[in-house]
Parts: C-alpha cells; sequence; structure tokens
C-alpha cells in the first residue's frame, strides 16, 4: 500500500504543477541555470519543492508541520497566500491577508462535511489587501477529512482551482504515508508488548525461585542475582523507543544468562564471540534474547546431559551477522515453517515468530530469520542485520545499579 502511495506521488508531482509553473517562469524568465528547456526547469523546481514539503508532512497534520510545510506549499501554487487547516482552527498561514482567518474558517463547514472544494469570494476594507478569492481544497485520509487547504488569490481562477486540488491530493497522501507509518508503529509497539508478556510470567516466576533458594544458603549470591534480575527486568520493561544497540541487547542477554545458569548449574555452557566493530549496530528492541531464549529452552528440553550454545556476532561488510547456535533436541522443520507462519503457537513459539517478522517490517523480507534444524541435531538461527538502515537508530544506552 505505502509503495502504491509513493509511486502515487512521483506520478501527481510532474502534472500537477508544471503547466503552471511554465505559465509563470515564462512570463517571468529567469535564468534556467543550465536545466534546460523551461518545462524542464519547471518539472526540476516542482519536485525540488515538494521534496522540501513533504518530511514535516510525513509526521502528520499539526501546527508545527503545517507551519514548516505552508512555505513551500505556496511555493508550488505561486499564491499570494495559503493556509492549512485541520477541522476547527487555522493551524498555519503564509502570506498576506491573514485578516482573512476567521472568513475562510467560517465558510469551511461544507468542504469539511462533503469533502469536496470550493472556490468563493472574500470581502475585505483594505484597498491594499491583494487576497480576495480563496480555493478550499479538502485534506482526506481514508475517506475521512482531516482539514483542508485553502488558496488565496486576487481573483478567481480555473487554473489555480485544479492546482490546488492537485497539491491537496499529494499533501493527502503524505498524510496517509503518516498515518500508515504511525499504524506501523502501534504494531510494533504491540509487538514488543506481546514478547514482554511472553518472557515475564515464566522468566519472573524461575528467576524469582532460584534467587529465594540461594537466600538461606548462600545470601551474597542471592543478592548478585536479584541485581541480575533488576537489571534485565529494567531493560526487558524500558520506554525509550524501538531500537537499541548490539552492544545492550547483548549486555541484557548476559544478565539473562547469569540468572538461567544459576537456574541449570554445569547443565549449561555458553560461548560467546563478538567483534567489537559491530557493537554500536542498531536493531529492534528485544530482538536477540527470545533467539537465546528458544536456544535454551530446545537445547536442555529432553536432555540430561550438557547444552551448550554459541552466540556469535561478526563483521559482514555492509551488515553484522548474528548467529545463535545450540546442540540440543532441535525441531522438526515442518512445525518450525507453521510456527513462522503464524499458525501455531506451541510454547517458545511466539518469540521466533515475533522476531522473524519485526525484522521483516524493519529491514525487508530478505532480512528474516534464517534457521537450520533437524528433530535431534539441534538449531541454528542466523539473523542479518544492515549496519545503517533509514529510521533505525538506537535510544541510547540505558544505565542501572
Amino acid at each position: 500500500m505505502s509503495g502504491f502511495l509513493a509511486g502515487l506521488c512521483v506520478a501527481i508531482l510532474p502534472l500537477l504543477a508544471a503547466g503552471f509553473w511554465l505559465g509563470r517562469r515564462t512570463a517571468h524568465p529567469q535564468n534556467l541555470g543550465g536545466l534546460g528547456t523551461p518545462v524542464e526547469h519547471a518539472t526540476f523546481e516542482t519536485l525540488h519543492t515538494a521534496s522540501l514539503a513533504a518530511p514535516p508532512l510525513r509526521a502528520g497534520l499539526t501546527e508545527e508541520t503545517a507551519r514548516k510545510s505552508a512555505r513551500r506549499l505556496r511555493s508550488l501554487l505561486g499564491t499570494d497566500a495559503l493556509c492549512l487547516t485541520d477541522q476547527k482552527q487555522v493551524l498555519a498561514w503564509d502570506g498576506v491577508g491573514g485578516h482573512h482567518r476567521t472568513q475562510i474558517m467560517e465558510r469551511l463547514a461544507g468542504p469539511l462535511e462533503t469533502g469536496r472544494g470550493e472556490a468563493f469570494p472574500l470581502t475585505c476594507d483594505a484597498p491594499d489587501c491583494p487576497v480576495r478569492w480563496a480555493v478550499v481544497a479538502p485534506l482526506t485520509v481514508d475517506d475521512r477529512v482531516h482539514g483542508t487547504l485553502v488558496a488565496c488569490a486576487p481573483r478567481e481562477s480555473a487554473v489555480l482551482v485544479r492546482a490546488a486540488g492537485e497539491v491537496a491530493r499529494w499533501v493527502s497522501v503524505q498524510l496517509e504515508l503518516a498515518d500508515l507509518d504511525q499504524s506501523r508503529t502501534r504494531l510494533i509497539e504491540a509487538e514488543i508488548k506481546a514478547l514482554r508478556a511472553q518472557i515475564s510470567p515464566h522468566f519472573i516466576f524461575n528467576s524469582l525461585a532460584v534467587i529465594a533458594s540461594f537466600v538461606r544458603t548462600d545470601p551474597e549470591r542471592a543478592r548478585e542475582l536479584l541485581l541480575e534480575f533488576a537489571d534485565f527486568t529494567r531493560y526487558s520493561f524500558r520506554r525509550h523507543g524501538d531500537f537499541t544497540t548490539l552492544a545492550d541487547e547483548l549486555h541484557a542477554i548476559d544478565h539473562y544468562l547469569a540468572l538461567v545458569r544459576a537456574r541449570f548449574g554445569d547443565r549449561l555452557s555458553v560461548t560467546l564471540q563478538i567483534a567489537p566493530e559491530v557493537l554500536p549496530v542498531a536493531l529492534p528492541f528485544l530482538c536477540l534474547q527470545p533467539l537465546v531464549e528458544n536456544a535454551i529452552k530446545h537445547g536442555l528440553e529432553g536432555k540430561t546431559e550438557k547444552c551448550h550454545i554459541q552466540i556469535t556476532a561478526q563483521d559482514a561488510g555492509a551488515e553484522a551477522l548474528v548467529v545463535i547456535e545450540d546442540d540440543g533436541a532441535g525441531m522438526d522443520p515442518v512445525l518450525l515453517r507453521r510456527i513462522l507462519a503464524g499458525e501455531v503457537s506451541p510454547s517458545g513459539g511466539i518469540g521466533l515468530s515475533n522476531v522473524d517478522d519485526r525484522l521483516r517490517q524493519v529491514y525487508g523480507d530478505s532480512y528474516g530469520l534464517v534457521i537450520e534444524t533437524a528433530m535431534g541435531a539441534g538449531m541454528k538461527i542466523t539473523a542479518r542485520v544492515p549496519k545503517y538502515q533509514p529510521g533505525v537508530h538506537s535510544a541510547g544506552r540505558l544505565t542501572g545499579g
């Protein structure tokens, strides 16, 4: 859907203003700066101006985003004034004639209700005010009117009516993309909550039981484990964004493993091989710990002998390569495919499918988990993480006692 909307933006932009710009530029010739014909120059300026107006709008329709984009949008249309409104008020006014705000808001009831544009004359007692006509174009997202774009000019113009409508449609596409971004953020937050809900009951119960077992026999050991427990839960339930660093994720895993080792003793051994250069890489929050938890579960399940888990993080050019491998019971590949597809949710399966989904959402389908397993053959999970991805930034390292 977002790809279609982005394509629609590209298709609309050259058409919505190139002709209008051409009329203005040929009437007032300027140095083309070696950009070619007047049409090519007009198209370039239109696309450039639109690209500057787009980023604020991708954050939604607010007073701040309207203020940042209004001047660019007025430049697209070449009008004396332009304003953006929501359903209740003028969010931003750019250009002359700001005293018409109240008059314009009084005329917006129809467009806001019907979603159809209008053009109407403006009354003004100021003899030097050039604003005498207003064109209203609604801003819609999912067939709901969120506000309007109002272009003001000295006189009625059919060209301005059409151009304002096209610009309003382009703005609506940006707002719809913003809505999709917000929906994606809400989805990621919901998935993180699902992971927390999965981890917390079993992990908290088992950890507290282990700590309690040391309270009388080894109070100092109980104190150390309690601090490990506090640090891990603080990290898991933090409120500092959707992304973290590989260093912070591994630091949290170290706290987690300390508690698990206290529970299983010599039955569990863990080897870590971490390349220092990948430690600052940003990645989705809480995406490696569920993989380690899965390895421990399947590594120890149904076994009386020791289980070994190896965690490696390597520099692979433009990517960091994280591998978590155990020598445990393994899993039926058919069952694994059903878990990842969301068809079944056995104990421990939610973590794998959740992490796989989040990696694909953030980086694309080619970055899903690669899992090699068979019954009795252990399991090897590989996660590839780009060192740089637009929009993926760590919230910063957390500190705690």
